[in-house]
């Protein structure tokens, strides 16, 4: 019986063939998706620009504000895993489009919300409707590129989060100085419907552009089919035991849940930077509405760099722990710099760049851990899992925020419980065996 030629090992250079198959998958995924993440994480995080106007037209405590903030992570949390084993089983590329489109709807009706209970209300939709997209890409991204190349993938997916601070920081804030009272309405109230809209005609874009498989893109010549899938399968084929076990398995394990706590940990400084970044810098003296989206710019800009750089040095290197717990360290020191100094404007804004470089740039290194052991319909689960119960934390931190700030009327007691939550996230992130992800 005739030996089938086998293929070069997933260790050595890949070919000119492979390497250009990689390079059209990349080009032909990645940007709609990043431009589909633009769209949802500004429809998530604008209110912590319109905040400062909304909250005074609307009378809003602290506490109304960072509650609405943080309640979208409610809905977000309960259609997390049917929606990923919908994705799972009926594909991503028409769940992901119908999810753009339907938040499509969603978020410019926060433009006439008038009371507290109407902001929760929409944002508890625009969370439910969101719900399905990150952990849906995750689990997309995985069943495309191989793990030793997931950390840069997640990487490039994940900078869409500081690229909308940079593109949206300023854009908001020009929004809601030039379009206030246009048509009589609020310059907060335009921010949403000009945000919220687009995310329609990405919808559609999605619906056409992706395909669920690699066999199925005819972008790809059958040879370039053939080497992605052999080394996805060799991949797959060193996965742990638990990647083929009854998905049912996935709640009872340890690392899962593990897992799930350091999410937590990490997401608590990750959406406490993104919430209330724009109010932290006025706080530090900066009145217009304008200049205080210009500045956010710098520490997303930051981000970017971070978030890039330690992916490839992960992905280098195969070490994951270190990393991610030196980069959710710098994103705590940051924090505490920003709160001790916060009425220093230059002093406040070298803290909060540090925060957001750290603290933004967790999640992508943080997604190279549990896809690198979990696979098949226990990846929908599990990944769904982490991302649901680890995102209560975005309800949590800008909730607690709010209250500490109008019980203390500082964000100094806030920011330093949130630093200590990411130095927590950071030690627990050492019991996660290292032979397990660091591959």
């Amino acid at each position: 019986m005739s030996t089938p030629l086998a293929l070069p090992s997933a260790r050595t250079t890949p070919d000119a063939v492979e390497e250009q198959a990689w390079k059209k998958a990349v080009w032909r995924i990645l940007p709609i998706l990043m431009i589909s993440y633009v769209m949802a994480y500004l429809d998530r995080i604008n209110v912590g620009v319109a905040k400062l106007q909304m909250s005074s037209d609307l009378a809003f405590s602290e506490t109304v504000y960072g509650l609405g903030a943080g309640i979208f992570f409610i809905g977000f949390f309960f259609f997390q895993i049917p929606s990923n084993m919908a994705l799972h089983r009926f594909g991503a590329r028409r769940l992901l489009g119908i999810l753009l489109i339907s938040w499509a709807f969603i978020a410019p009706l926060t433009a006439f919300v008038t009371t507290a209970g109407q902001f929760y209300a929409v944002r508890f939709l625009l969370g439910l409707a969101e719900s399905g997209f990150y952990p849906g890409v995750i689990l997309y991204l995985s069943g495309w590129f191989p793990t030793w190349r997931r950390g840069k993938m997640f990487a490039l997916f994940a900078t869409a989060v500081p690229l909308s601070g940079v593109l949206g920081g300023p854009f908001s804030g020009w929004i809601m100085e030039y379009f206030h009272q246009h048509g009589g309405l609020a310059g907060w109230k335009w921010l949403f419907i000009i945000q919220g809209t687009p995310s329609l005609l990405v919808g559609l874009l999605v619906l056409w552009l992706l395909t669920d498989r690699i066999e199925q893109a005819h972008w790809l010549s059958a040879e370039e089919q053939a080497l992605l899938t052999a080394r996805l399968r060799e991949d797959n084929a060193r996965q742990p035991a638990i990647a083929s076990a009854a998905w049912q398995s996935v709640f009872r394990s340890g690392k899962v849940w593990l897992l799930t706590f350091i999410y937590f940990c990490l997401i608590a400084g990750f959406y406490t930077v993104s919430f209330w970044l724009p109010t932290l810098v006025s706080n530090a003296g900066v009145d217009d509405v304008f200049t205080v989206g210009l500045l956010t710019a710098i520490p997303y800009a930051a981000a970017i760099v971070t978030m890039l750089l330690a992916s490839r040095s992960a992905d280098r290197h195969r070490e994951r722990r270190w990393h991610l717990a030196a980069i959710a360290v710098l994103g705590g020191v940051g924090m505490i710099i920003s709160a001790l100094f916060s009425d220093n404007l230059w002093i406040a804004m070298g803290g909060l760049t540090l925060g957001a470089a750290g603290a933004l740039s967790t999640l992508p290194l943080f997604w190279s851990l549990p896809t690198a052991f979990l696979g098949g319909a226990t990846a929908a689960v599990g990944i769904a899992l982490i991302n649901s119960f680890g995102n209560l934390a975005g309800f949590l931190a800008p909730w607690m925020m709010g209250l500490l700030a109008d019980l203390t009327h500082s964000t100094l007691t806030g920011m330093l419980l949130i630093s200590a939550t990411l130095f927590v996230g950071a030690a627990a992130i050492f019991f996660i065996p290292g032979r397990l992800v660091n591959r």
